[in-house]
Parts: C-alpha cells; structure tokens; sequence
C-alpha cells in the first residue's frame, strides 16, 4: 500500500505542477508582425488573440488578399512563439519531474 500511496503523492504533484505551467503560460505574451510592422497580432501563451492592430495604409479595397497575407504572416509567426514557448514550459515540467528531454 505505501508504493500505492508514494504513487498518488507523485502524481498529485505532477498535476499540481503542471496546473501551475499551464497557468505562467497563460500569463506568457508572444508577438507576430508582418509587412515592416504594418500588421501586428498579441497572443496568449493560452493561444488567445490578444491584441490585433492593422496600419490603414495597407487596407485596401481592391487588394483584399495583401492584408489577407500580412494578417497570415504575422498570426503564423506569433503561433511559432507560442510553440516554443510551449515547448520551453514543457521541457521545463518534465525536466523538473525528473522525466529527462521533451523531444522537440
């Protein structure tokens, strides 16, 4: 019983410790822009769109498909943050958990 006992306390720590990465990854910022700055998107290291910002100048009308791309670009690279911010928080949990290297 006590191997069942020690097993449980690991555990409960594991889940402790992983609610406590999950929550410092919520509070983690990543950011994405494209076209010099013109478009910059904010996200959560939760994955949650922070903050979208577009410079007028590049609206226009009859190029909807430059913003399109510009949005893209900018959201695609603020998600590779939040990767490896992920990645980073994992690596660090089970580093702590003594599990060894997250492959990445």
């Amino acid at each position: 019983m006590a191997m069942n006992r020690d097993m449980m306390a690991k555990l409960g720590q594991m889940q402790e410790r992983l609610m406590k990465a999950q929550a410092d990854l919520a509070e983690k910022r990543a950011d994405g822009s494209s076209g010099g700055g013109a478009v910059q998107i904010v996200l959560t290291g939760g994955m949650k769109v922070e903050s979208l910002k577009i410079n007028k100048e590049v609206i226009d009308p009859d190029d909807v498909e430059m913003l399109e791309d510009l949005v893209t670009a900018a959201l695609n690279e603020a998600l590779a943050k939040v990767q490896a911010l992920q990645m980073g928080q994992l690596a660090g949990l089970a580093g702590s958990l003594g599990l060894g290297g997250v492959p990445g």
